[in-house]
């Protein structure tokens, strides 16, 4: 059974339209404008147990708005959903339990209390058993490294012990669905490592499934195979990372190194030039005339080294929200 299914999710929000000036606001006492945003439009996805999905896409694209109809946090306008066998705003208690949502910005841990006593809060609110709470906790402090800060309190840590602690805090009831909105915003490149290898760790031990939303191309491209990508409110690719890239990255980055003592001044007609730098230039080339063009300026020019790559993912994936009307 799928672990989430998605079928036709909305979300529309009725925004009042406040009018400028005193005479405006006087008049819209009597008669109110609204305006209808559809925050999310038809979205339509299906994930597996055991899977990590990316969920890519712009501020404001509808991202957060369907974590929190699929958590059960908010209704739907329309559209169905099974999320591991529930309805999720249904609220159940066992839906609930088996669960957990993470978003970057919330705290869920007390400020000035230490970890250990939030956790056991947790413990308190799922109804643990003591046993199965210190063992899962003895492992998840270990996966994370911070076994000896939990009796720190939480404002005394770093952003990126924090949030290992927020996640050890969501993981202790050992949920089957694990929903992260934004987990390593504000993080330095250090910590986005370390909390990436501990999800990647615990998915493989565990078969947690994760839905990860992110801006942050360093984490789809270290946990994700799959992604989802939403631009305004609806969904326009369903798909496999490497397929972003078979289907939006229509051009290569050519890096050429010359052995004459200045490069060439025009190297246009090749390519597009994207940097130059002593002998050293970067060209965008279409790659079904990469062959081409390296055969034309080997024949031309003495060239001590050419590489090869794609774009980076981030200026593929804004390509993508560019062409939002994209099909699926």
């Amino acid at each position: 059974m799928p672990m989430i299914e998605a079928e036709g999710l909305t979300k529309i929000y009725r925004v009042y339209q406040k009018k400028d000036g005193l005479f405006g606001a006087l008049r819209g006492l009597f008669h109110r404008e609204y305006k209808d945003i559809k925050a999310v439009e038809n979205v339509s996805f299906t994930i597996e147990p055991g899977e990590i999905v990316g969920f890519l896409g712009p501020n404001g694209a509808g991202k957060t708005t369907t974590l929190k109809i699929l958590s059960g946090l908010i209704y739907p306008s329309s559209g169905a959903a099974s999320v591991l066998g529930f309805v999720p705003w249904q609220r159940e208690d066992a839906f609930r339990r088996r669960f957990a949502l993470v978003m970057g910005q919330k705290n869920q841990l007390w400020w000035d209390l230490p970890a250990a006593d939030s956790f056991q809060l947790h413990r308190e609110i799922y109804s643990l058993p003591t046993d199965q709470f210190e063992r899962t906790l003895g492992e998840l402090t270990d996966l994370f490294g911070v076994k000896e800060l939990t009796r720190q309190p939480v404002r005394e840590l770093s952003l990126g012990e924090r949030m290992k602690m927020e996640l050890i805090a969501a993981l202790l009831h050992q949920p089957q669905l694990l929903l992260l909105d934004e987990p390593t915003i504000g993080l330095d490149v250090v910590a986005q490592v370390t909390i990436q290898k501990c999800l990647r760790a615990y998915n493989e031990t565990r078969g947690v499934t994760i839905l990860l939303t992110s801006h942050y191309m360093r984490d789809v491209e270290a946990l994700c195979k799959r992604v989802l990508i939403i631009t305004q409110g609806k969904l326009v690719y369903d798909g496999p990372l490497t397929g972003i890239i078979e289907r939006f990255g229509q051009e290569k980055l050519v890096k050429l190194q010359f052995e004459t003592a200045e490069a060439p001044a025009d190297l246009s007609s090749f390519g597009h030039e994207v940097s130059r730098e002593g002998l050293v230039v970067e060209l965008k080339i279409d790659r079904s005339k990469i062959a081409e063009v390296l055969a034309v300026l080997l024949d031309r020019h003495a060239i001590a080294d050419v590489s090869i790559h794609d774009p980076p993912l981030d200026q593929m994936i804004a390509k993508v929200f560019e062409q939002g009307g994209v099909a699926s």
